[in-house]
């Protein structure tokens, strides 16, 4: 790497490396022009090269960097010191490109996402408790059935013994087969009997109780993420929310029952089946003992292993399908701008990590399975082998070995469907927990609860109050500093600025979709914070915004989403008031035309109509349009300004404008700069005063009357 300079700047910087100064570089893979000697002398160039890379997968540390820096001396003649360089030059695009790639294939959420969160049971037993009584139905069944699995292998070795005893003593005896056999056989298909209904029962209690815990679970927390706060969804993609609404519930479900059937009907069997081999042999019944604890042992240690890679695996899972989601859901910007390759490569670079994780989390499954297959296989031909031994010296009966052998078999399947089970209960245990995690999660604002201003008493005064105010993921970020602004009742006040003056903020406020971190937002000299949120966004606060996002559903039903109790009637003048009403029942299906998934089938002027409609509908005494006309078009901008003269007479409205020229109207406009409120006036005053408004109309201007060089580009 070279860095471009004179040789000045050379020998100022091997100045500083000589004194332990750490420079300054450009981030990798930047290009740069070498240093040329000047008349004066100097260096030559001045190379850089890194000593130490970053891993593949981890982007540059934005700290110190260890590298070499080469200064050539004339001809043949180099210096070689090493330095710490901290990078701040401007990136280039290329390494923009690659941090911004890097940043989202990681994601936000991987810190936290590196342990799990603990597992949280008394919520699943509240959980539980309403279904409790198919779980012991479903307990009382799977005991049923371990206890004829039991005495399945003893009936088998008495039909075995009448079967030997008759191939002995055929020729000396004269017996009938099936008088003798009768007996263990009608028993045995009881018990077949028995097993069955059985299984089926508990299956059905399982299926009843595990479907329901999943139908209250999923309610519980999709009813929690509608109550979270809106920097709970600045900080979480619609990706990692879904996957726990979805997959983490379904996979708690299903561990849950597989663990409750699996895991009661395998412990009984072997305690039972333990029970009988004992009874029918203890030599062989010690001998077998002494190989269980191993194999319990190797499978426990292996299971702990294949927890973290479950655990991480399903963290990938999450990974890649935030990314599907992101995409999915930002089709029509994908396309825009070509990037389908680059969504394709980010997407299968996530699922090359989650298939390697899998593959891995596979290979060690099937090295558990196949170690305990061969272990307990062996332990199968030891039994033939010592079985056979005791027939040889007349202390075994066929048939109790048969027996034997068979109880033996039970448990071996029993132990291998608990190792099983023990991967179940891991990766049910994790989902568990990351849902019931956000289940607890209680919002710092309430969704519901706080005084209600009377209708007939409200006037709609509005007043922030010395506000200052940082967004939760930026903190130590200040938007507004000290912001004082009073709106009195009925009163049009506009907000301009430039962006990223806190204009949009000082809604988001008002909606109290923050609190303030000091100072007060009051209306009618009642603090925010006081009030019934539901009912100050859903009666007193129209909110419309510069992107409405409309639902995939008719257009009457959008326009009643402000007000779900209105009738067919008010919905229609409404949309009257809008300006929306002729272009409504220009579509062929009227008001039933369903606008698609955002409202992506009518344009953005017909899309604003429609959302000043909605929040039209409920009557709100304030009004608060944030920019609500600066994405469209002239001839849209006009209809969609005609229709908010309509709402506006009797009403306390903000409007929130870039365009200055929808707001010269406005009985007071206040010019925000840097978080504070900079000036206020009527447009003629402010106008007048040249400051900030007045620079800001220049430049309108100038932009509104583009130069022939800038009609071409150039």
């Amino acid at each position: 790497m070279i860095l471009l300079g004179c040789g000045s700047f050379a020998r100022q910087a091997l100045g500083q490396v000589k004194h332990g100064v750490s420079l300054t570089r450009p981030p990798g893979n930047c290009p740069f022009l070498p240093i040329r000697k000047g008349k004066s002398g100097g260096f030559r160039n001045f190379t850089v090269s890194r000593q130490v890379q970053a891993p593949r997968n981890k982007p540059v540390s934005s700290g110190s960097t260890s590298l070499l820096l080469k200064v050539s001396i004339g001809t043949g003649c180099a210096l070689t010191v090493k330095a710490l360089f901290t990078p701040v030059f401007s990136e280039c695009k290329a390494h923009k490109l690659a941090k911004e790639t890097h940043d989202r294939l990681l994601g936000a959420e991987d810190s936290k996402d590196a342990v799990d969160p603990p597992f949280d049971w008394h919520a699943f037993w509240e959980l539980l408790k309403p279904q409790l009584h198919y779980l012991l139905a479903a307990i009382v069944s799977a005991f049923v059935v371990s206890l004829a699995n039991i005495q399945v292998p003893v009936l088998l070795g008495e039909v075995v013994n009448v079967v030997a005893k008759f191939t002995r003593e055929m020729s000396t005896e004269r017996r009938i087969f099936s008088q003798e056999v009768a007996g263990p056989v009608v028993k045995l298909v009881k018990y077949y009997c028995i097993q069955a209904f059985f299984t089926l029962s508990y299956i059905a209690f399982l299926t009843r109780m595990g479907e329901r815990m999943a139908d209250d679970l999923r309610k519980q927390l999709f009813s929690s993420l509608l109550k979270q706060d809106i920097y709970f969804y600045d900080q979480h993609k619609t990706g990692e929310l879904v996957n726990r609404l979805t997959a983490d519930v379904q996979d708690f479900k299903s561990s849950f029952k597989l663990c409750i059937s699996q895991g009661m009907r395998s412990v009984t069997q072997i305690i039972g089946c333990g029970i009988s081999l004992y009874m029918i042999s203890p030599q062989m019944a010690t001998l077998t003992g002494v190989f269980v604890p191993v194999i319990i042992g190797v499978g426990t240690a292996l299971g702990s292993l294949l927890r973290s890679l479950s655990r991480e695996a399903q963290h990938q899972v999450a990974r890649a399908t935030g990314v599907a989601d992101e995409c999915l859901g930002n089709m029509r910007t994908v396309r825009a701008f070509a990037m389908e390759d680059m969504e394709i490569k980010l997407f299968s670079q996530e699922l090359d990590k989650s298939r390697q994780l899998n593959e891995a989390l596979g290979m060690g499954i099937g090295v558990f399975q196949a170690g305990s297959n061969l272990f307990l296989n062996s332990i199968v031909m030891g039994i033939l082998w010592g079985g056979g031994q005791l027939i040889a010296q007349d202390q075994l009966q066929p048939g109790d070995l048969m027996s034997f052998l068979v109880a033996a078999q039970t448990i071996q399947k029993s132990l291998a469907q608990l190792g099983i089970m023990f991967g179940t209960y891991v990766r049910g245990i994790s989902a568990g927990a990351r849902v019931f995690e956000y289940v607890k999660l209680q919002p710092t604002i309430p969704v519901k609860g706080g005084k209600v201003i009377p209708y007939h008493t409200l006037m709609g005064n509005i007043e922030f109050k010395n506000v200052s105010f940082s967004y939760p993921t930026r903190p130590d970020q200040e938007v507004l500093r000290d912001f004082t602004l009073s709106i009195p009742a009925g009163s049009i006040v506009a907000l301009v600025g430039v962006s990223g003056g806190g204009k949009s903020t000082v809604a988001q406020l008002l909606e109290r979709f923050y609190d303030v971190n000091k100072g007060s937002v009051t209306i009618d000299g009642v603090d925010l914070r006081s009030l019934d949120p539901t009912w100050l966004r859903g009666q007193v606060i129209g909110f419309i915004n510069q992107e409405p996002v409309l639902f995939a559903t008719s257009i009457m039903e959008n326009i009643r989403y402000g007000f779900p109790d209105a009738t067919d009637a008010e919905v229609i003048d409404a949309a009257r008031t809008a300006n929306a009403h002729e272009f409504i029942m220009g579509f062929p299906n009227g008001y039933n035309t369903v606008v698609g998934e955002r409202g992506v089938t009518v344009s953005g002027g017909q899309k604003q109509r429609i959302a000043i409609a909605r929040a039209l509908l409920k009557n709100p005494r304030i009004l608060v349009l944030d920019e609500a006309t600066s994405a469209l078009d002239a001839e849209s901008e006009a209809v969609v300004q005609a229709a908010l003269e309509n709402c506006v007479e009797g009403r306390t409205v903000l409007v929130i404008a870039h365009r200055l020229s929808t707001i010269q109207n406005a009985n007071v406009i206040a010019v925000m700069s840097h978080g504070k409120l900079a000036e206020i006036g009527t447009h003629e005053s402010l106008k007048k005063r040249g400051g900030i408004y007045a620079e800001l109309i220049r430049q309108q201007q100038k932009e509104e009357k583009p130069t022939r060089a800038t009609s071409w580009g150039l």
